[in-house]
């Protein structure tokens, strides 16, 4: 088998088990048997062995102390501090591409996945949430890359894959959560003063509103987990979240 075909068992791994951990299939503290995860999904021991590793990285799994790993159990806590973290990380992005100077093509690509945004947002019928949450996405991604440094780009990628941290970790389901939507305006809103604050060159509020900007998932989080369990249980990711 070529490396090629090797890495692509350990993509199809990595996504079927943080699917498993993510919707609850796979419950908090439970034991994560490499044998029995590669019968269940067809795949040899060393692509599963890899997929693991790297949901230990991203903070899904944990190791014990006896040999093997066991699904993590977050609390609360957890989940802000990831949060937190985000927002230092986007912020410090935000205010070194103000300070740098953006290129006016970087810009003007944030620009289309904003108005892109928009579009999904104003949709006839309704709020497009596929639309929206793929053109966020692309949004965070751009962000990052117009600090134009490697560094800042992968600490914002290792950072988007702690759980529940990710600007889309809370917009799958958002369509059930009326006060969510409303959210998504502000978000907007956001985003636009924190492109034209880089396209000002003001670094010091770029990085202050990249940094309020991610404290809406933690309102979202702190809503849901406050209001009604039983909407937190169809979220994904919140099922590894205990109230401690």
């Amino acid at each position: 088998m070529g490396e090629q075909d090797r890495m692509s068992l350990v993509d199809k791994a990595i996504i079927a088990l943080r699917s498993m951990i993510m919707s609850g299939e796979l419950e908090p503290s439970a034991r994560v048997a490499e044998v029995a995860l590669s019968e269940r999904l067809g795949i040899s021991r060393t692509p599963i062995r890899q997929a693991m590793d790297r949901l230990t990285a991203e903070g899904l799994l944990e190791r014990i102390e006896t040999g093997g790993c066991r699904v993590a159990s977050l609390s609360i806590t957890d989940i802000l501090d990831a949060i937190e973290i985000r927002g230092v990380i986007e912020g410090t992005a935000a205010r070194l591409a103000a300070e740098r100077g953006a290129a006016e093509s970087d810009l003007a690509q944030c620009d289309a996945l904003l108005t892109r945004i928009d579009e999904a947002l104003h949709c006839q019928g309704g709020i497009d949430f596929d639309a929206y949450v793929a053109a966020n996405a692309q949004f965070h991604e751009r962000l990052a890359l117009l600090a134009q440094s490697p560094v800042i780009t992968r600490e914002v990628e290792r950072v988007m894959r702690l759980p529940l941290a990710s600007p889309s970790a809370f917009l799958q389901e958002q369509a059930l959560i009326r006060d969510f939507q409303t959210s998504l305006l502000r978000a907007q809103h956001q985003h636009k003063a924190i492109i034209a604050a880089i396209r000002a060159r003001e670094g010091a509020r770029a990085e202050s509103l990249a940094r309020e900007h991610a404290r809406l998932a933690r309102e979202n989080l702190e809503h849901v987990m406050s209001s009604d369990r039983k909407l937190a249980a169809r979220l994904p990711g919140l099922a590894l979240v205990s109230s401690r």
